[in-house]
């Protein structure tokens, strides 16, 4: 496996080439990715709706998602999360609605009915029950990279630990962050 930054065009060919499912699981409590940086101390000073102002600045990937389940791909989300919740938790459960609503079905888990579960030490994505691309953060929540596999083993790793959460999980219409 290779350590690499996939860049915004290389995500659109990985979803416009996915034919069947894009199952993405995230792991973290906090995330301190640059692009969210801004809007997460704004919605911090003053929580709002980030449904509403939020949208524009995600346009692109919204529009992505809803091409590709227009497809008839499954783009599935699972969030496992110690609760009770971050304040970034808080901020990215008040955005969820839009992918939603954008095609993404999305099921949250608390961390503590999933310690039966085998799961991989990161965040990632698997295209089509094949293709792993994991999701590297620093202790903080900077960005890292991705790391690219296709490697049998690992796919199968994921593809269990994503079915065993998503099993457990309860959807976001649901799912009210404590």
């Amino acid at each position: 496996m290779s350590m690499e930054q996939l860049s915004t065009d290389r995500w659109v060919e990985l979803f416009e080439n996915c034919r069947e499912s894009a199952y993405h699981l995230e792991l973290r409590d906090v995330y301190g990715v640059d692009s969210e940086t801004e809007q997460f101390k704004r919605w911090q000073q003053e929580p709002y709706d980030r449904n509403v102002e939020d949208a524009e600045s995600r346009r692109w990937w919204l529009d992505m998602l809803g091409s590709v389940t227009a497809r008839g791909v499954k783009v599935l989300r699972a969030r496992v999360v110690s609760e009770p919740v971050t304040e970034y938790i808080k901020f990215e459960w008040a955005g969820t609605t839009l992918n939603v609503e954008a095609g993404e079905d999305i099921r949250w888990l608390s961390r503590q009915k999933a310690s039966a579960i085998a799961i991989p030490g990161n965040d990632f994505w698997l295209f089509d029950g094949r293709m792993v691309i994991f999701n590297h953060f620093t202790g903080d929540g900077g960005w890292v990279g991705n790391e690219v596999t296709e490697a049998p083993r690992v796919a199968g790793l994921c593809k269990t630990a994503f079915e065993d959460i998503w099993a457990l999980a309860t959807p976001h219409s649901e799912y009210k962050p404590a």
